[in-house]
């Protein structure tokens, strides 16, 4: 049986946090902010974070950047590792160099410590060809149905997607879409999320009908009930969700406080029913880096 969802999560404490110009060419949510110290307050967000979801029951290996090299997305480690519960160990393509730093040492030795490595599939080469695919951002999985759904942009090349799920057992799914102003979404976790038995997407994004179609018979055959969110929401990190188990098997659903406003009461109530809902205070890191509770979580599934 495929697990969906583990106890165990991998976060990256900040050391110089901050709005990477590397990754704005291509990241609309990313906002470049003024007059704070954007490093501490995100080091305030992060730490908060972390003891809230440990206080929930979730367990956090909590890993400590370094200063040099610079890595001012390191707080997102989702994007360039994801592990499996067959013991496999994924290394991504990142679309920016200095994301590629990320790879550090440390916060490998803190994945191996913590996760029973039987097997790495290392897809970084892509990078001396151009072409990405940025984790679990780039891809929503759908664990236990084994399909990918992902959305096609610079940081999701499909011939890199078609040799993940070769390497790993899965079918993909791809679509376009696109923002309210018609930009390409650059990673597929800000649109949609998929946990036990509900799916969150946003429907409107999806200009292509029968690419529309696809995607919600594939969640509807998979039997998860779908909560449908506007162009509006999503702006506001509401598919930006990871659906998580505590060590005493309560059903958990992280999202950000921003994300929790900008969902009505009627889809709260199909999100938390059964589940606990998280929600974090996370305004610097969401406004700078362009990402948000789910980008900062990396799975770990059982050593």
């Amino acid at each position: 049986m495929n697990l969906q969802t583990t106890d165990t999560v991998l976060m990256v404490r900040p050391a110089a946090f901050g709005y990477n110009e590397e990754t704005a060419v291509n990241n609309a949510f990313q906002q470049k902010g003024t007059g704070t110290d954007i490093q501490a307050e995100a080091r305030r967000e992060s730490d908060a974070y972390i003891g809230l979801l440990e206080s929930s029951g979730i367990n956090v290996v909590a890993a400590e950047d370094t200063a040099e090299p610079h890595t001012p997305d390191s707080v997102f480690p989702n994007n360039w590792f994801s592990t499996h519960d067959d013991g496999t160990l994924v290394l991504y393509p990142m679309f920016a160099e200095n994301r590629r730093l990320e790879r550090k040492p440390a916060v490998l030795e803190a994945i191996k410590a913590n996760f029973d490595v039987k097997r790495i599939v290392d897809l970084t080469h892509y990078e001396e060809e151009g072409k990405f695919l940025e984790g679990t951002g780039s891809m929503v999985l759908d664990r236990a149905g084994r399909i990918v759904y992902a959305c096609r942009s610079p940081r999701t090349n499909e011939e890199v997607l078609r040799d993940f799920c070769e390497s790993l057992g899965y079918s993909p799914l791809m679509f376009d879409a696109s923002d309210a102003g018609g930009r390409q979404i650059y990673h597929t976790n800000v649109m949609m999320h998929i946990g036990s038995d509900t799916a969150v997407v946003c429907m409107e994004s999806i200009g292509d009908a029968e690419e529309r179609a696809r995607v919600r018979s594939s969640l509807e055959e998979s039997g998860r009930t779908i909560v449908e969110i506007t162009h509006g929401q999503m702006e506001h990190f509401a598919g930006n969700m990871l659906e998580l188990r505590s060590s005493r098997g309560e059903a958990c659903l992280v999202m950000s406080k921003t994300a929790r406003i900008a969902l009505s009461e009627d889809q709260l109530s199909v999100l938390g029913s059964g589940r606990r809902l998280i929600t974090p205070d996370l305004d610097c890191i969401e406004m700078n880096g362009g990402g948000s509770a789910r980008c900062m979580l990396a799975e770990l599934f059982a050593k």
